[in-house]
């Protein structure tokens, strides 16, 4: 199962963050890889909640349904699936002085003969985690907050 955690510092305090990360939806801000993220349903976001995703990584697009499965004041967790995979994303997000630490961590399950895919999928995922640390701080800086 490829794993991939990345630990990013931002000028926006926790309060601002994390309501801002649980809306799935600004993924198409933040995620390298995320085209399309749409709220699935209407209401508050809360625990339950969930979004189309449409992701295209290294030229192949899929979708996933994402669900918010866990919410509190410094971490939240959203899982995504498909028939292919199951994605989970954990956010812890702790003070850091008058802005936050942001640690994000991907966890990749492959079902049935996808999981052939694992060890390239790691290297593509490193990648991404790369990418994913520019433009997270870029959008959570400017959140200003």
């Amino acid at each position: 199962m490829p794993t991939v955690s990345r630990t990013l510092h931002v000028t926006t305090a926790p309060e601002v963050v994390v309501p801002y990360l649980a809306d799935f939806a600004h993924a198409e801000a933040w995620d390298p890889g995320t085209e399309s993220c749409v709220r699935v349903g209407s209401g508050p976001v809360e625990v339950g909640a969930s979004w189309h995703n449409t992701s295209k990584i290294a030229g192949v697009s899929t979708d996933l349904v994402y669900t918010l499965e866990e919410l509190t004041g410094s971490r939240l967790v959203l899982v995504g699936r498909n028939d292919t995979a199951t994605s989970t994303e954990t956010i812890e997000v702790t003070p850091n002085g008058s802005g936050s630490t942001v640690v994000y961590t991907n966890e990749l399950d492959f079902h049935g003969a996808a999981k052939l895919a694992s060890p390239i999928a790691k290297v593509v995922f490193e990648k991404i985690g790369n990418d994913l640390v520019e433009q997270l701080t870029g959008v959570l800086d400017g959140l200003g907050g």
